[in-house]
């Protein structure tokens, strides 16, 4: 197990983090929540920059805090909040990596700049937003990592540079060895890339589910006030009050195809399970 967080708990003013989730080896695991939900604190707590209260944090089958540089080395980083001196620009930052990176490989990284179009000579401070994200992706792809710790990488970029970023993440993947962790907030990014999901809302983790058991067993049924009162409700997860009746979260949409054809039934994407998991009522 590349990550494992045990109970992990981190108190602030306001919020409890109390989490536990694991990420495989050979395996890409989205952490997904609204903006507050506890995201970044968890990938903060995973890299050793905060320290939790109780719990255990494990990366690479040992403690967080006593990881080795060389341990560190082989984590690669996206956060939201992090980047290099505004007044460098990305040729400066080469001798920097090398140091910071005993695998840093500097003619490839200098030719993923190029080819994404990010002026070598033009500094950090002076580039797009989607120009700055390209940046990190590709600083963290530039040392042979063998996880990515990544916190929305793919914000303010493009259809086809997110597209672009995937393709290399899928790429990265291809030894078999290495993991990602991501979060994002554009799910159609996320469904064909990840293997599995954790949701997380006020600091807990409230479901985890396999990607493809998400797209091919949940749904969401449309109901009347009369169906409802009907139905078996055994395998509702959630419901929401509709101006028509009722809209229903399940995670076995075939036994309700198979018993009750007449019902509206539509398959539940991501955002739909997100919303309905957090904004929805339990039965």
């Amino acid at each position: 197990m590349l990550v494992k967080l045990t109970n992990v708990e981190k108190h602030y003013a306001g919020f409890r983090l109390n989490c536990s989730m694991k990420v495989p080896e050979g395996s890409v695991t989205a952490l997904l929540g609204p903006n507050g939900a506890g995201k970044s604190t968890t990938f903060k707590a995973i890299l050793g920059l905060i320290f939790p209260e109780a719990g255990a944090v494990e990366v690479f089958g040992k403690p967080v805090k006593q990881m080795t540089k060389e341990e560190k080395e082989k984590i690669g980083i996206v956060l939201s909040d992090s980047c290099f001196s505004g007044y460098l620009n990305i040729e400066d930052l080469t001798p920097i990596l090398r140091h910071l990176y005993s695998r840093f490989k500097k003619e490839e990284f200098l030719t993923r700049c190029k080819n994404f179009g990010l002026p070598l000579e033009k500094k950090i401070k002076e580039l797009s937003t989607g120009m700055a994200a390209k940046l990190k992706i590709l600083i963290a792809l530039s040392h042979d990592a063998k996880l990515l710790i990544l916190d929305e990488p793919t914000a303010g970029l493009d259809v086809l540079a997110r597209e672009e970023i995937l393709d290399m993440l899928r790429e990265y993947m291809i030894p078999g060895d290495r993991s990602i962790l991501i979060s994002s907030h554009i799910s159609s990014d996320l469904e064909g890339l990840c293997d599995d999901f954790y949701l997380i809302d006020r600091g807990t983790i409230v479901m985890h589910e396999e990607t493809d058991v998400l797209l091919g067993n949940y749904g969401l049924l449309k109901v009347t006030e009369e169906q409802y009162r009907t139905l078996d409700t055994g395998r509702i997860l959630r419901r929401k009050k509709e101006s028509f009746g009722y809209s229903l979260l399940t995670d076995q949409k075939q036994f309700y195809q198979e018993n009750m054809p007449g019902i509206t039934m539509e398959k539940g994407s991501i955002d739909e399970v997100i919303t309905m998991m957090i904004r929805g009522e339990e039965i």
